[in-house]
């Protein structure tokens, strides 16, 4: 059976990336385990592992275009979406959409978007299961 064992994601300048994502990467739990001029990566337990490459080209990613479109993280409340929100804008990530509902997903989706220097996207997310009862 595969698993989902890593993800890499290309960026203009690792120290300026690793800066920004390190803050965020934090508040969702991981931790940095490797931080260079031309590679850096973080560890959560069980998670696989965010490793961020220079790339050997500059320019930003455009949203959009073919390949990555975003990542999303589930976080245990709505609270969680806003705090981590404040976080990344804290370190320099711009705000695409403030957290809000997104009742087109289902009722109970709340999410915020942000997007790094290199045009890099992050979903901080909150779904809770539907309540049976």
């Amino acid at each position: 059976m595969a698993t989902f064992d890593h993800l890499g994601i290309t960026v203009d300048d690792v120290p300026t990336a690793s800066a920004q994502f390190n803050p965020v990467f934090e508040a969702l739990g991981y931790t940095r385990a490797y931080d260079a001029e031309e590679h850096a990566y973080w560890r959560r337990t069980d998670e696989p592992e965010i490793l961020l490459y220079r790339s050997r080209e500059s320019g930003r990613h455009v949203h959009g275009r073919v390949g990555w479109q975003h990542l999303a993280f589930a976080v245990d409340s709505r609270d969680e979406v806003d705090r981590i929100h404040a976080i990344a804008l804290t370190a320099g990530w711009a705000e695409v959409r403030a957290p809000k509902e997104y009742p087109r997903f289902t009722d109970r989706y709340y999410a915020g978007f942000i997007e790094d220097s290199n045009g890099i996207r992050l979903e901080i997310m909150h779904n809770p299961p539907r309540d049976d009862g």
